[in-house]
């Protein structure tokens, strides 16, 4: 949670809040949501709070009070930087949305920069960039070395030190100002920009002044399209990146046969196998291999997910 939300305003309402939190820690939900409902009959235009009252809520087994702060929550803060929607749908109140919204995406990673590395391949045993790097190179006919690579959703950098030695020229793409800081620490990249991949192509930020279309040979997104949910758009920034045979290796979790995407308590989004074979062939790209693997750990349990390497069209 960004500062500016961990206050009400409030102080009264503030250390109700903070007592709030420390029951929600020691195992007491329902003491948690009383203390918090207390704090904002004192602060109710406070969106944070509404938040924070509908997990409370949520863990105390209370889910018709969990949507009822969530929808308060919307009614405050209509653009969802919190991410409502998706826990209404998780929920069962809504919808599952075709994607997440934008403003939630970025503050999320904005907020989890600093602590990113350290929390995903320390202690979640992150892998996607060595396995995804080891898809490409693997594959014995793709090209040795690549004119220009771009890095869809390039987070903090992961991906970029493991596939340097084999591109030119090396573009990173996120929407997170935050991790595209931390990717320009790694000195690896040639251009870093920001980029909102749910967006149609001429208005995603990939195609920015200077930056032509179908310019990529290799092009990536590891541990990107999961916060997505339908890959129509990036599917067609992709295609609109892709020079003639160009390579575009991503990850996805894996829904399994489960139609074409879900969205999972973890508010990130799979994929099963059949609808990217779909969307990737409609998008001018064939399915040249894919591996299925543990793309990292979360709460303890293996998530597992498929890699694929596709390979768009050659010119005629």
């Amino acid at each position: 949670m960004l500062p500016s939300e961990l206050s009400s305003g409030d102080a009264i309402a503030d250390r109700r809040a903070d007592y709030a939190r420390m029951l929600a820690e020691s195992g007491e939900p329902a003491s948690a949501a009383e203390l918090m409902e207390q704090a904002l009959e004192l602060t109710p235009g406070w969106a944070a709070g509404w938040f924070r009252l509908a997990s409370y809520r949520e863990k105390a087994d209370d889910a018709t009070g969990a949507i009822d702060a969530l929808d308060k929550v919307l009614t405050l803060d209509p653009g969802d930087i919190f991410g409502a929607r998706l826990k209404l749908a998780v929920l069962g109140a809504i919808d599952v949305p075709d994607q997440p919204p934008s403003r939630y995406v970025e503050r999320l990673f904005d907020d989890y920069a600093d602590r990113f590395e350290t929390s995903l391949v320390e202690k979640l045993h992150y892998t996607v960039p060595q396995k995804l790097a080891a898809l490409i190179v693997g594959a014995g006919d793709l090209p040795a070395r690549y004119r220009l690579a771009v890095d869809l959703g390039c987070g903090t950098g992961l991906l970029g030190p493991e596939i340097r030695n084999r591109v030119e020229r090396l573009e990173g793409f996120d929407l997170s100002q935050g991790m595209l800081a931390k990717a320009e620490d790694k000195d690896v990249y040639d251009h870093l920009a920001q980029a909102d991949l749910s967006l149609p192509p001429d208005q995603s930020g990939v195609f920015g002044e200077g930056l032509a279309k179908h310019r990529a040979d290799l092009i990536a997104a590891a541990d990107v399209l999961m916060y997505l949910g339908s890959l129509e758009r990036v599917m067609a920034v992709a295609s609109e990146l892709a020079a003639p045979g160009a390579v575009f290796a991503f990850s996805v979790e894996d829904a399994g046969e489960e139609g074409s995407f879900l969205l999972r308590d973890s508010l990130r989004y799979a994929h099963s196998e059949a609808y990217i074979r779909m969307i990737t062939a409609a998008h001018g790209f064939a399915v040249r291999g894919l591996e299925r693997t543990i793309i990292r750990m979360d709460a303890g349990k293996p998530v597992h997910g498929i890699l694929f390497l596709t390979q768009a069209k050659s010119s005629e």
